[in-house]
């Protein structure tokens, strides 16, 4: 299986710092998808956390393989870069008109830096329909920290997203974006493949830059989701700015003075001192 790497634009890599997630449709080939849910039901042995990939799953393991697709390590070196450690993996599993889902929650409130994040891997082996109550998730509400289930009250937001997808279907998510997964009204057993990545190198322009200047990377950090409120959901933006600057390593970019006026503080270098002569 060819390893070669497909890294994301600098316009994908935006469109995550916004969004919070990366959707990868149909890119598991067929003969993985159909070898996946017989792998899931044996079960993946676990590893420790902090895990280098090839210990946690050897060579020629169906994870591995996973991992290798070109589109799938592209992405995940992009976002994490080289040799991340895998924190933990999990087979989630919703049984035919099961009648529960979980609370829309995001992942841990001692969580919250600002310059760095983790990535989850969801891996769908099915067609996913409406009915089988795929993974809901907010866009763009990774940023705004929450206590794990402070948010399960929340049935619906304006602009949720509730998957459905072809088979072979990978999303990648921030750590911190507020999710769950559905109830499944339909006869069919559902199955997804979660791995969470750590990474071990700073998070700083792991993809390709070459359209780092492309505007439409200001386009996509500027996205307003419906669900934002008029005043706090600004913050959102100012928030999308400052990782942005970590990612690119680049902290005189901004858009629309937003972050650059909020930091403002000249030194008394700056300007005449009382009582100075000019």
């Amino acid at each position: 299986m060819p390893t070669s790497e497909q890294l994301l634009s600098s316009v994908q890599m935006a469109r995550f710092v916004a969004h919070g997630s990366l959707r990868l449709d149909a890119v598991v080939p067929k003969e993985l998808n159909d070898q996946a849910i017989d792998v899931f039901e044996a079960g993946i042995p676990a590893a420790p956390y902090g895990t280098p990939v090839p210990k946690a799953y050897p060579d020629g393991s169906f994870a591995r393989r996973l991992l290798e697709l070109p589109a799938v390590a592209g992405a995940v070196k992009s976002l994490v870069g080289p040799d991340p450690t895998v924190d933990h993996h999990a087979v989630h599993v919703r049984e035919a008109r099961d009648g529960t889902a979980q609370p829309l929650h995001g992942d841990a409130i001692i969580d919250v830096r600002p310059d760095a994040f983790d990535v989850q891997l969801m891996y769908y082996p099915q067609d996913v329909t409406l009915d089988m109550g795929g993974t809901l998730s907010v866009p763009g509400s990774h940023l705004r920290h929450t206590n794990e289930t402070d948010t399960g009250r929340y049935q619906n937001l304006r602009g949720q997203n509730r998957l459905t997808c072809p088979a072979g279907t990978v999303l990648l998510m921030h750590h911190g974006i507020w999710h769950g997964g559905r109830r499944n009204d339909s006869d069919i057993r559902r199955y997804m493949f979660k791995i969470r990545f750590n990474p071990t190198v700073p998070q700083v322009r792991l993809w390709d830059t070459a359209d780092l200047d492309d505007p439409a990377v200001g386009d996509e950090l500027r996205h307003v989701f419906p669900w934002y409120e008029p005043a706090t959901g600004r913050l959102e933006i100012h928030n999308r700015i400052r990782l942005w600057r970590a990612l690119t390593g680049d902290d005189s970019f901004d858009l629309d003075h937003w972050v650059t006026r909020v930091s403002n503080r000249p030194t008394i270098g700056d300007r005449p001192t009382i009582g100075s002569h000019a």
